[in-house]
């Protein structure tokens, strides 16, 4: 899977010889080791998929094959993923109940953004604070305006892409 910045500003992914237009941060891209926490930039490089996030109550319609199945995470309405460079639990997905004091986002939306997502391995193994937390590959939002340095994709691209994936697969940003 490749993702493209083109000459005229819009961006795609390439997934099994198909091009899918995708939203950026709204700040463009960067060089992974300039990206930090908060800038709104989509780090360039490769990545490999981590984890799959998919909302249980949504008919999503998505063949769970056994390649990706160990992959595979049911969100839950307590789910959260920490983004504050003062928890212990930055880039790291958190429990929300009881309390979390620190700054994160909600993974389950009712806009329907993260009802698919798979989160990239940007800043992980290790973990450096600052360095920017997940970036994810999630639906896109209803008016396809650009993300805060996640990719997005329209809901049934993302589909498509999770009925096809393989073992291990390489992602682009480039």
């Amino acid at each position: 899977m490749i993702i493209y910045l083109n000459t005229i500003y819009k961006s795609k992914l390439i997934f099994k010889r198909k091009f899918f237009p995708c939203q950026l941060g709204k700040n463009g891209r960067v060089p992974s080791y300039k990206k930090r926490e908060g800038d709104k930039c989509t780090p360039l490089g490769k990545f490999i998929i981590k984890s799959i996030f998919l909302r249980k109550d949504k008919k999503l319609n998505i063949r769970l094959r056994k390649s990706i199945k160990r992959k595979i995470f049911y969100i839950r309405e307590n789910y959260g993923w920490c983004d504050d460079v003062r928890s212990k639990q930055y880039n790291q997905l958190v429990d929300l109940i009881p309390n979390f004091d620190y700054s994160h986002e909600k993974l389950y939306r009712s806009d329907d953004v993260y009802d698919i997502t798979l989160e990239l391995n940007f800043n992980q193994n290790p973990i450096f604070k600052n360095k920017g937390s997940a970036i994810f590959i999630h639906c896109s939002f209803n008016d396809l305006r650009n993300t805060n340095g996640c990719v997005a994709l329209k809901k049934n691209n993302l589909k498509f892409i999770i009925n096809n994936l393989q073992k291990i697969n390489y992602i682009y940003i480039r």
